[in-house]
């Protein structure tokens, strides 16, 4: 998800986005935990997005 796609998205919006990222970020985490996954870098890019979501909301 791009910053200015996350700039035009209401308060609402960026906390249902939030709590959707953190769910996949725990549950791919998780995946790579047990057997590695195919793309390691997803893992980077969803934190990389719930901290641009963090920072949407402040």
């Amino acid at each position: 998800m791009k910053a200015k796609d996350i700039k035009n998205l209401s308060a609402e919006e960026l906390k249902l986005k939030l709590a959707e990222k953190k769910a996949e970020y725990a549950k791919l985490k998780l995946a790579h935990k047990v057997s590695p996954i195919e793309n390691p870098i997803q893992l980077r890019d969803i934190r990389k997005t719930i901290a641009r979501l963090l920072t949407a909301l402040k």
